[in-house]
């Protein structure tokens, strides 16, 4: 019934702007009605389980059958590709590592947008270029589906408890739908604007979080050459003017806090190859608004040289040992 209705949505509820208010409405109030869920890594893996604990029937698919154990245990439907999941669901997420792995996702073979249904809603989540997404969108609007982009900050814990932020981009009408499933997941999901509006936010914070992490890397490495216990050091700067996310909550220092990748031989978290994707689409897009980004520039090289080292699997938060084995202090 959910689909039938989401078809007539397509059909009738551009016919006026009062009865599209309506066609969401309907999309709301289908609540619990399956999700399907593609991309089960370190970050999809978490925000499945938080729909399936919300109690939505989740049907997944993975590039790695293994990805999918967990969820499956939890009692989601395991399917062999992208287009099984848009055959059995008119709401569907994606969190995936890249631009093309997101058009192989939504137009290959075996592609979403090979079965999806009419009025569907898509939301990704992952972190692309914008002008993909605005593809993405056009592509879905072909086959009468909706597209939004939904990418997340938080890191691998606040998807794990469900505190993730969402930036949303896409047709405003249907933001209470995407937002019903993204508070699932998340703590805070903002409207942004049009498709590719909460890629733009995405690539402007992860910008900010490289410049701040390296910062902070630098700032605990002079610290402790110049004699200073690095915990002292983190509580000084913590309570003064210096404080930022990744000094109080990720600090990069091994033995400073407990719980973050540091502590953990950089396990876990968000890999460096990934901060090193994010910046690149920095760097492209600011180069196509001729907008000068000389640390956003620099962090960039910094990560792209990191990758290069062997640190491409280790939490971003490495730059810290990155840096230390740059001096000879290892």
């Amino acid at each position: 019934m959910a689909a039938v209705l989401r078809g007539s949505r397509y059909l009738v509820g551009r016919c006026c702007k009062h009865a599209d208010f309506a066609f969401v409405s309907t999309r709301s109030m289908a609540s619990k009605t399956p999700v399907g869920f593609v991309g089960l890594g370190n970050m999809g893996n978490p925000m499945a389980k938080n729909l399936l604990q919300h109690g939505y029937p989740v049907i997944a698919t993975d590039v790695f059958p293994e990805s999918c154990k967990e969820v499956q245990e939890l009692g989601a439907q395991i399917v062999d590709n992208p287009a099984e999941v848009a055959d059995k669901a008119d709401r569907i997420i994606t969190m995936l590592p890249s631009s093309p792995n997101v058009i192989e996702v939504y137009t290959g073979p075996n592609g979403i947008l090979k079965k999806v249904k009419k009025g569907s809603l898509l939301i990704d989540s992952s972190t692309i270029d914008p002008a993909v997404s605005k593809e993405m969108a056009a592509a879905a609007e072909k086959m009468g589906a909706v597209f939004m982009d939904a990418p997340v900050s938080g890191g691998v814990g606040a998807a794990s408890s469900a505190k993730l932020t969402f930036m949303v981009g896409g047709a405003e009408e249907e933001f209470t739908a995407a937002k019903e499933l993204l508070s699932c997941m998340g703590a805070n999901v903002v409207y942004c604007g049009q498709v590719g509006t909460g890629q733009a936010a995405k690539i402007c914070n992860n910008m900010l979080l490289a410049i701040g992490m390296i910062g902070t890397s630098e700032t605990m490495n002079l610290g402790i050459r110049l004699g200073l216990d690095p915990k002292l050091l983190a509580k000084i700067l913590n309570m003064s003017s210096g404080r930022c996310w990744s000094s109080d909550t990720y600090n990069p220092v091994p033995g400073v806090m407990e719980g973050v990748p540091s502590g953990n031989n950089y396990q876990g978290g968000f890999g460096t190859q990934l901060m090193a994707k994010d910046l690149g689409l920095a760097q492209n897009t600011a180069t196509n608004t001729k907008t000068p980004v000389p640390l956003g520039s620099l962090a960039h090289q910094i990560y792209r040289m990191m990758c290069a080292r062997g640190y491409a699997n280790k939490d971003f938060s490495s730059v810290f040992q990155f840096l230390r084995e740059e001096e000879g202090q290892q």
